[in-house]
């Protein structure tokens, strides 16, 4: 028989949100494989626990490596747990690649629910949580980071993102210049955690908070943008909503994308009539 992998959830800030089935589950597994094996061995000791498996390090520096090894060990039977420093697994931490490994070999996957920063800020946000998407981090890079924010200027679900706190000024920047000034956000800092903090407030007051500087753990939501009036497909229309968006800073390969997206048509049309004369 085949072993089983266990992705658990561990704390965000304080141990006692540490679902009871952590506790079983790590102590009952044949290996644990830790984001940080250190983290690891401070949550056992806070857990009261102590390990039978055998303890090995999965992190983005050696995950696709050990990946192979994991699954052998599952292929013969063991039970693997799967754990990060906060968090789920797999949710912008270490994960993906032995879930997706362990499902090709046919292998059971199964999950310790636990906290989660996404949900966690979502719920405390007081923005609409009806329909959201998660994006991670951003681009480190100014460019690429502008060009995600762009590509997501038309999204009308609350999104969610990570952020380093050396970043966070900028991130916030960006949004707002992305989003617009007025678009409603929220920081989440040291989420659960003694001096946690929960930041609402336009994307300009927002950025003039970051530059104070930020610490800890970073969480952002952001609303999503108000409902598009139709945009008129015919080409005059299509040429001049383009021609705005340009105007404002906007590169014209993203400008050519919003307004299709605003106009119900796709991109290429849009292409062929802003460069009809070209």
């Amino acid at each position: 028989m085949t072993g089983v992998l266990v992705l658990a959830g561990t704390p965000i800030g304080q141990v006692g949100d540490a679902p009871p089935r952590l506790a079983e589950e790590l102590a009952a597994a044949d290996v644990v494989a830790a984001e940080d094996t250190r983290r690891l061995r401070r949550l056992t000791t806070d857990l009261g626990i102590e390990l039978r498996g055998r303890v090995v390090s999965y992190f983005e520096g050696n995950e696709s490596a050990r990946t192979p090894t994991l699954v052998e060990a599952l292929v013969a039977g063991e039970r693997v747990v799967l754990v990060t420093d906060a968090g789920m697994p797999s949710v912008s931490d270490p994960g993906y690649r032995l879930v997706a490994a362990a499902v090709e070999q046919g292998i059971r996957v199964t999950a310790v629910p636990g906290p989660s920063a996404v949900l966690t800020a979502l719920a405390v946000s007081g923005l609409p949580v009806d329909r959201f998407c998660f994006e991670g981090f951003l681009p480190r890079k100014a460019g690429e980071r502008a060009r995600r924010l762009a590509d997501l200027g038309a999204e009308q679900r609350t999104m969610v993102f990570f952020e380093a706190p050396h970043r966070t000024e900028a991130a916030l920047a960006a949004m707002r210049d992305a989003f617009g000034a007025d678009r409603a956000a929220v920081v989440c800092r040291e989420l659960t955690k003694t001096h946690e903090e929960v930041r609402r407030g336009p994307l300009a007051e927002l950025v003039d908070w970051a530059a104070e500087g930020v610490r800890g753990e970073v969480t952002i939501v952001v609303s999503g943008a108000e409902p598009a009036a139709a945009l008129s497909s015919d080409p005059a229309s299509l040429r001049a909503a383009v021609a705005e968006l340009e105007e404002s800073g906007m590169r014209r390969k993203d400008a050519i994308a919003a307004v299709a997206v605003q106009a119900g048509v796709p991109k290429r049309d849009v292409y062929q009539v802003v460069h009809i004369d070209d």
